[in-house]
């Protein structure tokens, strides 16, 4: 027998092992956009979104120093960040590319639109919006049938900037 999560089940948070606290808070806070909600001297710090107590934890306490694990080794892929609109998944991208951070990559998957980055420690990041339930690929039975379609970053973030313009699509907030 398969075990199944219970609906409303949620991955809550992803606490990662880095190499410098400070470095990780620059990149986790001033760059994705996560304010730290409490940081515990120079060994731990927690960042969150909307008030929450912590979506990303970060510490030193095995890794200070340390060097990212080798490509080929078991580990994280990536740590995956919903945005909650196409405005500001463009923001985001927006400031990655203006921090110098290389992408990895980006991907139309049919039902969200991702980038692909590392952050400071090698981990993969991958920063992404869910595109509206009801436009989702699915087959003749009605099962879902995710893609991995090209997506031009340049391309998503001008067109966020025309949508913007010309009031197809709002600012949340």
């Amino acid at each position: 027998m398969t075990a199944i999560a219970p609906a409303g089940t949620r991955v809550g948070h992803i606490h990662l092992k880095v190499a410098d606290l400070d470095r990780a808070i620059a990149f986790y806070e001033g760059v994705l956009g996560f304010p730290v909600t409490l940081r515990m001297g120079n060994s731990a710090a927690f960042l969150g979104a909307g008030g929450y107590h912590h979506h990303i934890g970060l510490n030193v306490w095995e890794s200070r120093g340390a060097a990212p694990p080798p490509p080929g080794h078991s580990g994280l892929y990536h740590g995956a960040y919903l945005y909650p609109d196409r405005v500001a998944l463009s923001d985001v991208i927006q400031r990655v590319a203006e921090a110098g951070i290389p992408f990895d990559g980006a991907a139309d998957h049919g039902v969200s639109a991702a980038v692909y980055l590392r952050d400071p420690d090698g981990n993969g990041v991958e920063l992404y919006v869910d595109h509206p339930r009801d436009e989702w690929p699915t087959d003749a039975e009605g099962n879902l049938t995710m893609v991995n379609a090209p997506l031009s970053i340049r391309d998503y973030v001008a067109e966020t900037k025309e949508m913007l313009a010309d009031g197809r699509l709002k600012r949340a907030g």
